[in-house]
């Protein structure tokens, strides 16, 4: 017969032997990263300038078709498995306020007035999709990733909760869900990455009942929006926003009216914000840029190892009130 106590005892040394063996790990790892940042050298690659995925996907928005029926929040809403909204989406009443994505709704669509006729103008509002995103930049554990098909996506399972990526987005876009607090979350469009990697169009461009939002190559959507500028000239502005700001975005929009009019930020430049620091952080040893990612891993990895041992425990406790 097995003796309880003798089972007990090897279970707390498995415990200290995986203590050891992570602690010796990390150590070897710190030391590692600490030689190659007093020898490394400014890398080449990392001064280079990224010219964009090839074949890249994206979507343009134009504003002069929307008609503010709010389908493409409801086509999210249920692709992704959002709770309801508080207010109905054939509500009018929430264009009374100027809405921002949250962790509860990944897209929205807000009211603005033409000053000039007086009609109503919508505004399709989610993540841009940056082609150098700042957020992915910022984040200390590559959570946040540009993929090649174009959809800036996220990795919840290595984030850390340290939210960098919501101060360091241009567009204000990445929403912290603090209903999960104990396992960080940070919600936003995906442009329904997984619905693309299926042949699948995302699901707000299929429900538009008006053709506002079109889904393509990045590549062809600018040659569709610059023929429509061209081939309508009076009821476009002269401008493909996306198309440059902050090094370019997989999101394009058209406008009937300056952007600046529709609280788009019209100020943020040409130069993707990775690049303003890219130079500086060449010439950076290794070890400052490359330790927050150490401390995340170690992080993870400590909190994976507490609660092995917490199962560990309940598992030794429930055994005793067997005996």
């Amino acid at each position: 017969m097995t003796d309880p106590n003798s089972k007990s005892e090897t279970s707390h040394n498995a415990v200290r032997t995986s203590r050891r063996g992570f602690l010796k790990g990390t150590a070897a790892l710190a030391g590692s990263l600490l030689a190659a940042g007093v020898a490394g050298a400014p890398s080449k690659a990392m001064a280079a300038s990224f010219p964009g995925y090839p074949d890249r996907f994206g979507m343009l928005s134009d504003l002069t078709r929307c008609i503010g029926c709010r389908r493409c929040e409801a086509a999210c809403n249920r692709v992704n498995n959002l709770p309801a909204p508080s207010t109905p989406f054939d509500d009018e009443s929430v264009f009374a306020t100027k809405r921002r994505p949250t962790a509860q709704a990944f897209t929205v669509v807000n009211r603005y007035t033409d000053p000039k006729s007086g009609k109503p103008i919508f505004r399709k509002v989610q993540c841009n999709h940056c082609e150098e995103p700042a957020c992915a930049s910022a984040c200390l554990v590559g959570a946040m990733k540009k993929t090649p098909e174009g959809p800036v996506v996220y990795n919840p399972d290595v984030c850390i909760g340290c939210r960098y990526c919501m101060v360091a987005c241009p567009f204000h876009v990445p929403a912290y869900d603090y209903a999960s607090a104990l396992e960080p979350k940070v919600q936003k469009c995906n442009m329904c990455y997984s619905r693309i990697a299926q042949g699948l169009v995302p699901a707000c461009a299929e429900a538009c009942p008006v053709e506002a939002i079109t889904f393509g190559k990045r590549s062809q959507l600018l040659e569709i929006a610059r023929d429509r500028i061209r081939n309508e000239p009076n009821r476009y502005v002269n401008q493909i926003f996306g198309e440059k700001e902050v090094g370019g975005t997989s999101w394009l929009y058209l406008s009937g009216v300056p952007f600046e009019q529709l609280d788009f930020a019209t100020e943020l430049g040409t130069t993707a914000y990775p690049e303003l620091t890219r130079d500086f952080l060449s010439f950076v040893p290794l070890v400052l840029t490359a330790w927050p990612s150490l401390l995340g891993g170690i992080y993870l990895m400590s909190n994976r190892r507490e609660q092995a041992a917490r199962a560990e425990s309940s598992d030794l406790k429930e055994e005793e009130s067997q005996r």
